[in-house]
C-alpha cells in the first residue's frame, strides 16, 4: 500500500510556472507507474501525464504536451509535475495516482492509490 501527498499548488497568472510534488510513503514506490490527473469544476477527472516505474518513458495529454513535464525521483519517493506557460483552462485540482503496472496508462480505474489533490488556479 502507498499513501500519496501532493503539494505545490497555488494561484498564478497566465504564462507563469508551477511545480507540483507528490510524496509517497512506503518502500515500494519504484514498483508503481505514476500519473497526474486533474479535475476542473463541473468536469470529469482527466489524465494529464504518466511516467513508467523507472522514469524512462513519459506520456502526456495533448492539451499539456510541450508545456508540462512529469518526472520522478525514486530515491526520494517523489513524482513531480513541472507546469510551464500555464493557461486559465489549466485551473483544476491536481491529483497524483499510483498504479500497479509498469505504465498505468490514462484510465482512472488503472490506478489504485490517489492523493488528496492540490488546487491550481490560473488567472487571466
Amino acid at each position: 500500500q502507498v499513501q500519496l501527498v501532493e503539494s505545490g499548488g497555488g494561484l498564478v497568472q497566465a504564462g507563469d510556472s508551477l511545480r507540483l510534488s507528490c510524496a509517497a510513503s512506503g518502500r515500494t514506490f519504484s514498483s508503481y507507474g505514476m500519473g497526474w490527473f486533474r479535475q476542473a469544476p463541473g468536469k470529469e477527472r482527466e489524465f494529464v501525464a504518466g511516467i513508467t516505474r523507472s522514469g524512462e518513458s513519459t506520456y502526456y495529454a495533448d492539451s499539456v504536451k510541450g508545456r508540462f513535464t512529469i518526472s520522478r525521483d525514486n530515491a526520494k519517493n517523489t513524482v513531480y509535475l513541472q507546469m510551464n506557460s500555464l493557461k486559465p483552462e489549466d485551473t483544476a485540482v491536481y491529483y497524483c495516482a499510483a498504479g500497479p503496472t509498469y505504465y498505468s496508462g490514462t484510465r482512472i480505474d488503472n490506478y489504485d492509490y490517489w492523493g488528496q489533490g492540490t488546487q491550481v488556479t490560473v488567472s487571466s
